[in-house]
């Protein structure tokens, strides 16, 4: 969980902080590269939610989005959130 100040938009937040550990993750593990394609550790979009959502939303948005990282989603209209 992460508390980000309003003044600051959570897109901008969630970039630094996806950008800062995937410099660190090439740096302290090398061998990485032969794993991930153009230096791509994190996936595209990421989740927010300021109140009243519970773990099962949560985990039901983690799960869609695997498929739609590992390219199994076909095409899925209701999401659940």
């Amino acid at each position: 969980m992460a508390v980000i100040p309003p003044k600051y938009a959570v897109s901008a937040v969630v970039g630094k902080i996806k950008a800062n550990t995937s410099r660190e993750i090439r740096q302290r593990f090398p061998e990485i590269k032969k794993v991930y394609w153009r230096n791509e550790c994190w996936s595209v979009g990421f989740f927010s939610s300021t109140v009243g959502i519970d773990e099962a939303v949560i985990k039901r948005y983690v799960e869609f989005q695997e498929k739609v990282d590992t390219g199994q989603l076909k095409l899925q209209l209701d999401f659940g959130f």
